[in-house]
């Protein structure tokens, strides 16, 4: 199990996470909710290791491989879907296995080999998503991934994230209810801090 204890941490005088506790299981999703600017995304930061707090400990990160989508997808413009997805991949996989995932995310063969910075917005939405999902990490943090997918690929994109991270710690940040209801999510709702 992942545990966060006492977690605080302020942005000048604005203070984000006042003393949060928070345990993620180990291999269920927890989905995290609550008004914007609660600290939801400081949160996950702190969790990748890329914010460190002011005040309190995390306990059970020591040695994992973490893997996330962010809010932003933060792709390499230039590479195509599949060198995008290859960066996390050991390099003797082979490109048709990424594309038959990028396939199952619903991004079809005419996009795999395009730079993504061709691509929609949706489209490198898909691509940063199969990327993180097949990081082979050992906690995934998704922080509002779905955002900017249209209803029926949505659809399509959740399911295949359920079943690629089937067994896998993560925690969802979401304002969808349902999305969390969708990975059978434990909810926690954050308070404004």
């Amino acid at each position: 199990m992942i545990a966060l204890r006492g977690i605080g941490h302020r942005f000048g005088s604005e203070v984000v996470l006042d003393g949060l506790d928070l345990d993620l299981d180990e291999g269920r999703v927890t989905a995290l909710t609550g008004p914007n600017g609660c600290g939801k995304t400081t949160l996950s930061r702190v969790l990748l290791g890329l914010v460190v707090p002011d005040a309190g400990e995390i306990r059970g990160v020591e040695g994992r491989r973490r893997a996330a989508v962010f809010q932003e997808n933060r792709l390499c413009e230039q590479l195509s879907a599949v060198g995008n997805v290859r960066l996390v991949l050991h390099r003797s996989t082979p490109s048709s296995a990424i594309a038959v995932e990028l396939r199952r995310a619903g991004l079809n063969d005419a996009c795999h080999t395009k730079p993504v910075r061709d691509l929609s917005g949706g489209q490198r939405r898909r691509v940063a998503i199969v990327r993180a999902v097949m990081a082979e990490a050992d906690l995934l943090v998704l922080d509002e991934p779905f955002t900017g997918l249209d209803t029926l690929g949505k659809v399509q994109v959740m399911t295949w994230v359920r079943e690629r991270s089937a067994g896998q710690t993560t925690l969802l940040i979401t304002h969808d209810l349902a999305e969390a209801r969708w990975f059978g999510a434990r909810v926690i709702t954050m308070p404004k801090a």
